[in-house]
């Protein structure tokens, strides 16, 4: 750790810019970077990062670059619009570690506006919190990579080795931005990301994958319903299998060892179904949207196994399904879990910063969302550390961000790089 001296300055630093730091998030914020909408707010993060002196990296992601990686999540959308960025600060002769700051720029659609309390993209602060989709989830995350740097150049500090911040797309639905950072050759000996988990750091997340269902079933007028097959309730009985599935994984005998005191660590939701053509016709197609969690180390092609066993196995219950089985088509994440491990010494770095902050040890915790962690971990030998602040309501409405733990997270990271990757004159 750097000098009580030196510790104090640099928390102070961060202090000082605090107030130009939030509003940096709000303005990141107003960007409505939805899937395939990332490109302005990856522009305003690019001029932010050259203006600062980064040497900046702004690629459209390909899939024909990466789709032949492991980690790699299959995808039914165009990348028209898919762009990358990465701030690049490298020095000649370094003398310390090198680290990547990582931290993801799309956010999750908002759902009816008209029910959350303020427009989601017009960010507003209330009693030391910030609200607004993606305040949390996680451009606060993105703001304290860039300020925690800046606090060490307030003092005449640089970090006396590569450190590489990554404002990467697709963390919400495949990782493939991530990917697209290995496949471009950045590495480093630790990556740090600012995920909204609540002061601690994750022990181990869960791995997620996604998939639809197709049901084609026989319109007829609804006068004779009887004698069609409903598509949209043919659905329902696969769905309560499949719930069936998700309770025999968290079941003893199923359980990874990382969650043996979770209550529940894999969850399935429909997230999203549609179906039918005309309230008098009996509907001919449906289409349901799943994600499940996996654990770590669970063969995800078992996994997929296994899911298609328990659908085809309900399918054969319907006398129409029986003979018209479902379609499973895979889409989006296709993630493995993944446990923290090999990171003894970025784990001691990050744990005696969090203490000097916050006058506590830090705490572990495993958690039953994914995050891209795991390409540094699993892929490029690379402990990845996800700490990041306290928010709520991410994914729902009136997400929020605690302001105090964005601040305390900032110092956090500032003295993580100090002490990771050594400073020298700026």
């Amino acid at each position: 750790m750097p000098s009580s001296d030196l510790t104090k300055q640099i928390m102070n630093s961060v202090d000082e810019a605090f107030d130009d730091q939030v509003a940096f998030t709000a303005e990141l914020v107003t960007y409505p970077s939805l899937r395939g909408q990332e490109q302005t707010a990856q522009d305003f993060m690019a001029r932010e990062l050259r203006a600062r002196g980064y040497s900046v990296d702004r690629w459209q992601v390909r899939i024909e670059d990466i789709q032949h990686l492991p980690g790699f999540s299959p995808v039914h959308v165009s990348y028209d619009n898919a762009f990358n960025v990465v701030g690049s600060h490298r020095v000649e002769n370094p003398t310390g570690r090198s680290l990547i700051l990582n931290g993801h720029i799309d956010v999750v659609p908002v759902g009816p506006v008209e029910m959350w309390d303020t427009p989601p993209f017009e960010p507003r602060i209330e009693d030391g919190w910030m609200y607004g989709r993606g305040a949390g989830d996680m451009k606060a995350g993105l703001a304290e990579m860039v300020f925690s740097m800046d606090a060490l150049k307030r003092l005449g500090f640089q970090p006396a080795a590569d450190v590489y911040l990554q404002s990467v797309i697709e963390e919400e639905c495949t990782g493939n931005g991530a990917l697209a950072c290995l496949q471009r050759g950045y590495r480093a000996e630790a990556a740090l990301i600012p995920e909204p988990l609540g002061d601690s750091l994750v022990s181990a997340q869960i791995g997620v994958l996604w998939f639809q269902v197709k049901l084609r079933g026989f319109p007829v007028h609804v006068l004779e319903a009887g004698s069609g097959a409903n598509a949209i309730e043919a659905a329902y009985p696969l769905m309560q299998a499949l719930h069936g599935l998700e309770e025999r994984w968290n079941g003893p005998e199923r359980r990874h060892a990382a969650y043996a005191d979770v209550h529940h660590p894999i969850n399935l939701n429909i997230g999203r179904i549609e179906g039918g053509d005309w309230p008098s016709s009996v509907p001919a197609w449906c289409t349901f949207d799943v994600r499940i969690a996996t654990y770590p180390e669970q063969d995800l092609a078992e996994a997929r196994r296994e899911i298609e066993d328990t659908i085809r196995a309900a399918a054969q219950k319907d006398s129409f399904l029986a003979n018209s089985p479902p379609e499973i088509v895979y889409h989006g994440f296709f993630a493995e879990g993944y446990e923290l491990a090999n990171a003894d010494a970025a784990e001691a770095v990050l744990g005696a910063a969090h203490e000097a902050v916050n006058g506590e040890k830090l705490k572990k915790i495993p958690t039953t969302a994914t995050t891209d962690a795991r390409f540094f971990g699993l892929y490029a030998d690379t402990p990845g550390l996800v700490y990041g602040p306290r928010s709520e309501n991410i994914h729902g409405f009136n997400e929020r961000v605690e302001l105090e733990s964005v601040r305390r997270n900032t110092q956090t990271m500032a003295l993580f790089i100090a002490d990771w990757c050594g400073l020298q004159p700026a």
